[in-house]
């Protein structure tokens, strides 16, 4: 790897794994990849940073010199249920928390689908804006940043009202920027057309809070959920968008955030290696 680290040397400045791209690989054998190869940021995820424990996860990569660029995952806001939602909440809370302790100051909200029995999208966005004014004060109490991440339409029913980038900022503008904010991720927002005046406007409000890469190919699998492509596979101009979030000021982390079964079954370390050098060789 010493000649990977050679060829990427002062190009990866920005740059930030995502756990999920390479999860593969345990806590411990990223921390070390991540650490050979001079990829200083990581995203984390709740479920895997959890097994290992989270103050061991934090003295971990903290000990290592890396940066923990995101946690992933809050949200599921959207139960009409009381006691759901009750739960939803405390949830949250510790997601936070959690955050905290791994020294991120962006918690990745994944908004929620619609509830069982419902078909009513603008309830279970309003539902969102009512968790969301109880959660961000308390996320900027303790330093954090609630990033609402549109996802593609394609999983409003089941994962994610939350289908734009302006749908997120409409929410995310009625509290402070410095509380809540948004996820540009290529994947979820490059089909678009109205996306490059939403991050516009999301920048000038100081509102991206998260900046994800990845690509869109296709056919999309059967597992449309683990569909996204390495950069440079797919359809999307990955440099046009990096280009168009620097644009407004932005010079935060880049994070490459891949779900893709094909991937996950090659070799960890060596697929880290390749991400790095898509990276570089198609975004910057």
């Amino acid at each position: 790897m010493n000649s990977d680290r050679s060829e990427l040397t002062g190009r990866l400045n920005r740059f930030s794994i995502n756990q999920m791209t390479v999860k593969q690989l345990s806590l411990p054998e990223l921390t070390e990849a991540c650490v050979r190869l001079g990829v200083p940021g990581i995203g984390l995820w709740r479920e895997p940073v959890r097994a290992y424990g989270v103050e061991a996860a934090a003295k971990l990569v903290r000990e290592a010199g890396l940066a923990v660029t995101t946690l992933c995952r809050g949200g599921f806001l959207t139960a009409i249920d009381k006691d759901q939602r009750a739960v939803a909440l405390a949830d949250n809370r510790a997601a936070i928390d959690e955050a905290v302790t791994l020294g991120t100051d962006t918690l990745v909200l994944v908004s929620g689908g619609l509830p069982a029995g419902s078909k009513d999208l603008p309830a279970a966005r309003e539902r969102i804006a009512d968790a969301l004014a109880e959660l961000a004060p308390y996320a900027g109490e303790r330093g954090v940043r609630l990033a609402i991440e549109p996802l593609h339409p394609m999983f409003a029913s089941d994962r994610c009202v939350v289908s734009t980038l302006d749908q997120a900022l409409e929410l995310a503008e009625r509290f402070p920027a410095e509380q809540v904010g948004v996820v540009v991720d290529t994947y979820h927002i490059w089909w678009d057309d109205r996306a490059p005046a939403a991050v516009a406007r999301a920048g000038a409000g100081g509102r991206i809070h998260s900046f994800q890469l990845a690509d869109w190919i296709t056919p999309l699998p059967a597992g449309v959920l683990n569909g996204r492509g390495l950069i440079g596979d797919g359809a999307v101009d990955v440099r046009e968008w990096r280009e168009r979030v620097d644009a407004t000021g932005f010079t935060g982390p880049i994070e490459v955030e891949l779900f893709n079964d094909e991937l996950w079954a090659r070799d960890g370390v060596e697929l880290l290696t390749e991400v790095a050098r898509r990276y570089v060789t198609h975004a910057l």
